[in-house]
Order: C-alpha cells, then structure tokens, then sequence
C-alpha cells in the first residue's frame, strides 16, 4: 500500500451563500464543512492533509489550525482547480497516491475513497463520477469505444453532443503523486475561462498513455455540494438522516427520523426510546432503555439506564458535562446546567433549575425550584418556590442540605449553609445560620391580623 496524502480545495469564495463566514466554515451537524472533509482524511490514515486556502484564508487557517499532518497552502489569485493543486505541488511526496478532495463536499465516505484509491493500482489515475439526470454545470465524462476514459469536459466548454453526456466528474480523484505532479507542470489555461482545469490531467494522461478508469458512484449524497443556504439545509436534512438510519439498526427507536438532530456525538445502549425534535449536542450517552419526551434538548450530558426525561427538558452540560442516575424523573420544562449530577430516583419536575448541585439517590425538586452551588442528601424533599441565594454579588456559596431533609414551600436558602440531617424547614421561611439534625426550623414574620381593616380607595375627581 502506497502512503496515501489528501488535498482538500478550499479556496473559494462561496458568493452564493451571503455570507461574511468563508463557505467550507459553514456548519455541517456539529462542524465546519471543511472539518468532515479533513476527518475523512484522518479515517483514510492520511500521511498529510494539505488544505488550499484563498478567500478567507486566514479565518479558515485559524479555525482549522492545530491539527497533527494539517498543512495550508495559499491560492493567491485563484486561477482554476489546476492551479490550486500547482500550489499543492511543493509539498508531495512522489511516492504515495494523492487523493483530491473538496472542502464543500462533507459526506464522502471512507470506504468510498478507499476503493477509489485501491483502483489506482499505485500505476493509474482514477476518478470518482456519478450518473445525474440533469448534469447542467458539471464536467462530462468523454469516453473511448472501450469504456475507458478519455476525457472531462467542463459543461462551459463541452459541445451539444457532450452536454447530453449524464455521467460527471464529483471533483474528486486519485492518483500516484509521481505522475500528477509532471501533468500539473503542463496545464494550459487555453479555455473559456482562462483558468487551469484539474480535469485536464486526463487528457495528459491519455497522451501519456496512461490507463484512466472511473468509479461510478450510486450515491449522490457523498458527493454533493454546497454552495447556497438552500443546499446546505438539504444536505444537514441528508445527513441527520443517516445518523438516524444508523442508530435504528443498533435498535434506537425513533418516533420521527425526519425530526431529528444530532451536532455530536450520540451514543444509545439497548431499548431507547426518543420523541419527536429532539436536539443532541456535544458528546451525549444514552443508557438501556432511556426515554427521551419531545423536543428536548441535550448537551453533555450522560443519563443512566431507566432515566425518563419528559418533554422540553432542557440540559446544557458545558464542559463540566452533566450525569442523570438510573431511573431518574426529569421535567417537563426542567433545566440542568453545568455541573448537576443526579443520583438514582431522583426527581427532577416542571420549572425546577439546577447548577453545579449534586443530589443523592432519592432527592426529589418537584416544581418551581432552583438549586444552585448545593449539596443535596438522599430522599431530599425540596419544597416549590424554594431556591438557594448562592451568591452575594462577589463570590458564589455552598449549601448543604443533608440526609431527609424536608424543605418546605418558598423557602430561602442563604449560603454558606447546612440543613442538618432529617430537619423540616417550614415554608416560607428565609434560612441563613445552620439548622441541627431533626428539628423543625420557621424563619418568618409573625403573622398578624387586622380586624375590620379597609382598603384605601380612590376618591372621586
């Protein structure tokens, strides 16, 4: 096996997207356009990826920049898809086999490109090509009395004869880099467009006598493009779709594959069960036979088997990431932020908020809460409207609320504090110093009546 080293064009300009962003930095699911392509690359075990840069060079070089084998090369002006490569040129190897990628077709995949390589024989060029009904725009596959290629013509260039040709060129190739790089030297930009066409190396390898075979591909998807809003959305479409296909065949039900969307990573175990609009972001695990309501959305987070989230629960898990334990209740409307941890059982209900909170096996927040920077023990019953007052406008502050603890209705919790274990906190009440174990805490004005006691009215003009 030759070393294999990717070349990705990601020069243009992207006019038609309307857009300040460079066109391979539009997002794909979770990535740049651009990125899916490199990460194909690193699947195909590239001994280099080069990526050739112009328009927006320097916001897609700094967005792509630290990545092990990424170069860049700069295509100043742009004079074709010949020239790029021309720019390419300096930095391959001649012992290994090139393969041309482009930085706006994201869905390639790795086998595809493999057994696009493996056709080469290390001695030959080959080229990936797809049969359109309306090939309007792309280069035409010419080919000889024996089935062998002869020629690509760009759609500008080609005859009306040619133009009825339903087989095109995807833009992607590969071939032994000993041979690309003399043909490259001897690109003539004697066209319409005045540029150097990349598709004319294989007139020069036909003059060369060189065998040039193509690769039909029966999936337009991998090799689709994008260069509109409108082309992006139906490709983001295809591709959510895939995952869902994929995740069906590891037994993940789906209520609607058709809204659904992961920009992550998604791992289920056996027997889950996800709801319509769903949105899972970042890296997102699924134990057995979790159940996910509608339009929730996820990020960072791990739940455990049995875990049941209701509908529009939202958890954002940031890089501290969030875990839910075995059989845990969460929501509707519920929101967990970075750094809760749930143990099992625990409930979670409607309106309840929790931030950087752990609460043990059995704790229940039913409705109407919020519980932020606090320690919360087993079989906690957290009462509606209570909340923890963490934070004194400088620094934040734990509470502690231990062991069967019963806080009441619209409580106040001033941190630092600790609820001591089996206490009841009466509601209403606004806590700041310590409570001991098992007593019954009321923090609250005393109530006092009025009899006979008559609102102020309006007087009359």
């Amino acid at each position: 096996m030759k070393a294999v080293d990717v070349v990705i064009m990601a020069a243009g300009k992207g006019t038609r997207m309307h857009s300040s962003m460079p066109k391979v930095l539009q997002h794909l699911g979770d990535k740049a356009l651009v990125q899916h392509v490199i990460d194909t690359a690193k699947a195909l075990q590239a001994r280099t990826t080069v990526v050739i840069t112009g328009h927006g060079a320097e916001q897609v070089e700094a967005a792509l920049a630290g990545q092990p084998g990424l170069q860049f090369v700069r295509q100043m002006p742009q004079l074709g898809t010949g020239h790029a490569l021309q720019q390419a040129a300096p930095v391959l190897p001649d012992d290994g086999v090139t393969v041309v990628l482009s930085g706006d077709v994201p869905l390639t995949q790795a086998d595809t490109l493999q057994a696009l390589m493996d056709a080469t024989q290390g001695e030959r060029l080959a080229l990936l090509t797809l049969e359109m009904d309306d090939p309007t725009g792309y280069g035409r596959i010419v080919r000889q009395a024996d089935g062998s290629v002869q020629a690509i013509v760009e759609h500008r260039d080609a005859s009306d004869e040619q133009r009825r040709i339903r087989e095109i060129y995807s833009g992607i190739m590969a071939v032994p880099t000993r041979l690309l790089l003399p043909w490259l030297k001897r690109l003539r930009n004697d066209n319409a467009q005045q540029e150097y066409y990349l598709t004319d190396v294989v007139k020069l390898a036909v003059t060369d006598g060189q065998s040039v075979v193509a690769q039909v591909l029966t999936d337009p998807v991998q090799v689709a493009g994008v260069n509109t809003p409108v082309q992006l959305a139906e490709l983001e479409r295809a591709y959510q779709q895939r995952r869902a296909h994929a995740l069906m065949l590891q037994g993940v039900r789906l209520r609607d594959p058709a809204r659904f969307d992961v920009r992550g990573e998604l791992t289920c175990e056996r027997d889950v069960e996800i709801d319509v609009n769903c949105l899972f972001q970042g890296r997102v695990h699924l134990g057995e036979g979790v159940r996910i309501g509608a339009h929730c959305v996820l990020s960072n987070v791990t739940i455990a088997a049995g875990a049941v989230l209701q509908p529009f629960t939202c958890i954002e898990g940031g890089t501290e990431g969030v875990t839910v334990g075995p059989r845990a209740a969460i929501g509707p409307f519920a929101r967990l932020r970075p750094g809760a941890q749930l143990g099992a059982d625990v409930h979670v209900g409607n309106f309840v908020e929790i931030k950087n909170s752990t609460l043990a096996d059995g704790a229940k927040a039913n409705h109407l809460a919020y519980l932020g920077d606090a320690t919360v023990g087993e079989r906690v019953n957290y009462g509606a409207g209570s909340i923890t007052a963490n934070y004194d406008g400088a620094h934040k502050h734990r509470t502690v609320i231990e062991a069967d603890v019963h806080v009441g209705s619209s409580c106040v919790l001033v941190a630092p504090v600790t609820l001591g274990a089996g206490g009841t906190i009466a509601g209403g009440s606004t806590i700041s110093k310590n409570t001991e174990p098992g007593a019954l805490t009321v923090a609250r004005g005393k109530q006092v009546s009025i009899p006979n006691w008559k609102r102020p009215t309006k007087q009359k003009p």
